[in-house]
C-alpha cells in the first residue's frame, strides 16, 4: 500500500491483471482493511471462476461430460445473466465460444488458425444448448464455458458493494481497466481514469498517451485488443471472436470503453459494440449510451 497525493492505493495482481484499489483519506488502517477486503473478493472471484484452475467451478463445468453440476446462487445467477446477454445480443455474446481457444491463440504472433480447426468447434458453441436450472447445469459433451468477459467487471462489482460495507468515503476500483467509483472525490471532483491505447506506438516510438477520461460513480469497461492480438500481413486480428463464424471481428474500433451503472453491464455493451465491427460506433449511439471509442 501507498500514500498518494488524495488518500492510499493498494496495489496486487489477479486474473491476469494489475490491479489497484484507490481510497479518499487519510486513515492508513482503514486504507489497507478496503484493500485487503478487495484484494481477497478478487482472488476468490478467480478461484472459483478461472477456466485455467482445475479446482474451480468452471472447471468442474467443463470437465463433467454431459453430466449435471449442482449451482449454488451465485453461480446460478452469474450463468442467468450470461443467458440473458446471450439472448439480447441474439448469439453474438455468447460464453460457450471459449472452446474456440481450441484454435486460437492471440500471442501477438502471425499464426491465424486454418479454416479447418475453427468449423469444428462451432458445434459446440451455442448457449441455448445448455440446461441451466437454478441449482444445476448440463452442458452437451465437447462444450465449455469461460467466464472470462464478465467475470473480472463481476468481481469490480461485488468488491465495490465490499468497499461500500466498510466505508463511506470514495473509493475507486480499477481490475485491468475494468473500473467502478463509489463515489466523487471528497472535493468534489471526479476521478481521473486513463484508458490505455490499444498497442500503437507514434513516431518517436513510444507508446501514445492514455485517453483520460472523468468518472465520479458508476461504473467504466474497455473492450479492445490492446494486449491480446494476432498480427499477419499488416491486418491486426482481436482477441473478440464472432461466436456465430468463430473468426475475429473485423473493422471495429481497436478499443470502445462503454459507462454504466456497473461493471458488468459496461463489459457487456463495450464486447457487444465491438461486435458490431464498423457499425460499433453507430450501435452505441443509438444505445444512448457514454462511451469513447479508439479507432
Amino acid at each position: 500500500m501507498q500514500s498518494t497525493g488524495f488518500g492510499f492505493i493498494t496495489q496486487f495482481h489477479a486474473m491476469a491483471s494489475p490491479c489497484e484499489v484507490l481510497i479518499n483519506s487519510t486513515d492508513k488502517r482503514l486504507a489497507k482493511k478496503v484493500g485487503q477486503a478487495i484484494a481477497n473478493e478478487a482472488w476468490r472471484i478467480e478461484d472459483k471462476y478461472s477456466r485455467y484452475l482445475s479446482t474451480s467451478i468452471c472447471a468442474k463445468i467443463n470437465a463433467s461430460n454431459g453430466k449435471p453440476v449442482s449451482l449454488d446462487e451465485e453461480t446460478y445467477k452469474l450463468l442467468d445473466f450470461a443467458r440473458q446477454c446471450f439472448l439480447m445480443s441474439d448469439g453474438a455474446f455468447d460464453i460457450t465460444s471459449g472452446v474456440l481457444a481450441n484454435a486460437w491463440t492471440f500471442d501477438g504472433s502471425d499464426n491465424i488458425p486454418e479454416q479447418d480447426k475453427i468449423q469444428p468447434l462451432l458445434k459446440y458453441i451455442g448457449f441455448d444448448q445448455i440446461t441451466l436450472t437454478a441449482n444445476s447445469v448440463t452442458l452437451n459433451q465437447g462444450m465449455a464455458i469461460d467466464f472470462g468477459g464478465i467475470g473480472k467487471e463481476y468481481a469490480v462489482d461485488t468488491s465495490l458493494l465490499i468497499a461500500k460495507s466498510l466505508t463511506s468515503l470514495p473509493v475507486l476500483i480499477n481490475f485491468g481497466g475494468d473500473i467502478a467509483a463509489s463515489s466523487k472525490l471528497r472535493n468534489g471532483n471526479p476521478w481521473q481514469v486513463g484508458i490505455e491505447h490499444p498497442g500503437f506506438v507514434n513516431s518517436t516510438s513510444e507508446k501514445l498517451p492514455p485517453l483520460v477520461v472523468s468518472i465520479s460513480t458508476g461504473a467504466l469497461a474497455t473492450s479492445g485488443d490492446a494486449r491480446r492480438f494476432l498480427l499477419k500481413d499488416g491486418k491486426r486480428y482481436s482477441h473478440v471472436l464472432n461466436p456465430k463464424t468463430g473468426y475475429s471481428i473485423v473493422g471495429a474500433p481497436k478499443s470502445i470503453t462503454v459507462t454504466a451503472p456497473n461493471c458488468i453491464q459496461a463489459g457487456f455493451i463495450a464486447t457487444l459494440a465491438l461486435l458490431q465491427g464498423k457499425q460499433a460506433e453507430q450501435f452505441l449511439q443509438q444505445q444512448d449510451i457514454g462511451h469513447w471509442c479508439i479507432w
